[in-house]
């Protein structure tokens, strides 16, 4: 090791970074080699809580997994649930879900967003960002009585239905939030401040980012064409029309063109769903418990959430196990920070939408 290389420890808690998680870096001037990552500071043993409470019950404690992912957690894992119980839920919830899950997106996305360009040093986008994406939180409020945590999601089905006024009211505001989508997708492409701090940073070559299994924008940020929607469609998707974004530039404004685009996307599902919603029920009442083993994934803001149940005849699972996409999303930033400098880590970091508490669940 030269006079000028060193090793430098960076958080657990820092500034620069939202939640807490230990880099080790290893420096050579203000350019990094090499990096190793420690996570386990917020540890919560939600896994082992769940066990101890009803399949119902879950609903609530899952959904409090991860806030800005939250509506998808109690998603997949109504799933698990239901392909335990082999619970077919009617047409129109499937359409609800869909449309919970998108609007959920969309103001996630967004929240990254604006996270990157106030990293970036660009504070009016930022301000911008976030009061564009106060829409998408009175949608939440109005729709759902809630600005974060839905609780829209339920064994079976969905809770509460959405009256055909709250549906009008949806699509008029998605005519409204789609020409400020327009512009924030012209300012991410074009502007000065955003290519300069972001453009050919942090990259992440496709054939490492298979190697690592990454997912969601993360890897869809590298050309890597993996979308659970698309690839094991659920709910209402397979009767839906949307493309896979992908972008082939592999580095942090790469990765932020592929949220920026998917909201127009999001946007065409919401206004699919609320055309095409069909009448009747919106939950099926659950059956006797057996004992049983199941799956469930879908495509989360921040990628796959994969969810694996045992049941055994009890109202209590026997076991209950999630995957969350920044669990497989961490282990790639050693590759994107490699030969990046130390001013470049937050940037690099909120590239992939991290969430350290449902890592740590």
């Amino acid at each position: 090791m030269s006079i000028s290389t060193y090793t430098m420890p960076l958080g657990p808690v820092h500034v620069a970074l939202e939640e807490p998680v230990y880099f080790h870096l290893t420096v050579e001037g203000e350019n990094i080699k090499n990096v190793e990552l420690t996570s386990g500071h917020v540890h919560r043993g939600m896994e082992r809580l769940a066990m101890q409470r009803t399949l119902v019950k879950n609903v609530t404690l899952t959904e409090r997994v991860c806030s800005l992912c939250s509506n998808s957690h109690s998603f997949t894992y109504s799933m698990v649930v239901e392909n335990a119980l082999n619970l077919e839920i009617p047409e129109r919830a499937k359409y609800l879900r869909v449309m919970a899950e998108e609007i959920k997106r969309i103001a996630s996305h967004l929240f990254n967003l604006a996270i990157q360009v106030h990293i970036a040093g660009f504070k009016s986008f930022f301000m911008h960002v976030m009061e564009v994406r106060e829409i998408m939180q009175d949608i939440k409020e109005t729709v759902y009585g809630n600005r974060m945590n839905l609780a829209a999601n339920c064994i079976g089905g969905v809770k509460c239905d959405v009256t055909d006024e709250l549906l009008e009211y949806i699509l008029k505001q998605m005519d409204v939030i789609e020409p400020q989508l327009e512009e924030i997708q012209d300012i991410f492409a074009n502007n000065h401040i955003i290519l300069t701090r972001t453009n050919g940073l942090g990259i992440l070559p496709p054939e490492d980012a298979l190697a690592l299994g990454v997912c969601g924008p993360t890897a869809r940020g590298s050309g890597i064409v993996r979308d659970v929607r698309r690839d094991t469609p659920y709910a209402a998707y397979p009767d839906l029309e949307f493309d896979v974004i992908t972008e082939p530039g592999c580095c942090v404004h790469s990765r932020a063109m592929v949220r920026v685009r998917e909201l127009f996307e999001s946007v065409k599902l919401i206004r699919q769903c609320c055309n095409k919603m069909p009448k009747g029920p919106v939950c099926n009442h659950m059956g006797k418990i057996p004992y049983n083993e199941a799956f469930a994934h879908t495509e989360a803001p921040r990628g796959e959430v994969a969810y694996y149940i045992r049941t055994n005849g009890s109202d209590k699972p026997a076991r209950l196990k999630w995957r969350v996409p920044s669990y497989m999303n961490w282990k790639a930033l050693s590759v994107m920070m490699r030969g990046c400098q130390i001013a470049e880590v937050a940037l690099v970091l909120n590239s992939i939408d991290p969430c350290v508490s449902c890592t740590e669940r």
